[in-house]
């Protein structure tokens, strides 16, 4: 497993590409109580589920709260951000070579290092 911190949250990654995966990824997300990720747009979609406390996802124009024991999958090219409105554990799963991209920049970000 491999562990990357950012200033919004810590994911532990799984399986990847770079982890013996060829095509998935599986990691965990650890948000404190009120951090937010950026606004970013997934080339591939993701399936979130909540081990513990809650957040709220924006999606596109759409708000959903994610629960401990619920899941949630994000559509990819659209835009969304995961706001932590308690501390909040989730594991995702997605496709190791998704890329993602900021909305208003030209180019895209390449995939994140805890899905690569």
């Amino acid at each position: 497993m491999r562990v990357t911190e950012t200033p919004n949250a810590v994911m532990t990654t799984y399986a990847s590409p770079t982890l013996g995966s060829e095509e998935l990824s599986v990691w965990r997300v650890e948000m404190k109580a009120s951090a937010q990720g950026p606004v970013h747009v997934m080339d591939s979609e993701q399936v979130w589920t909540g081990l513990s406390g809650q957040a709220r996802i924006s999606v596109g124009t759409e708000e959903l709260e994610l629960r401990e024991g619920e899941a949630v999958v994000l559509p990819a090219g659209v835009e969304r951000q995961v706001k932590a409105t308690g501390d909040f554990i989730a594991v995702v799963s997605g496709y190791g070579h998704a890329k993602v991209s900021v909305p208003g920049e030209d180019t895209d970000r390449g995939t994140p290092p805890w899905i690569s």
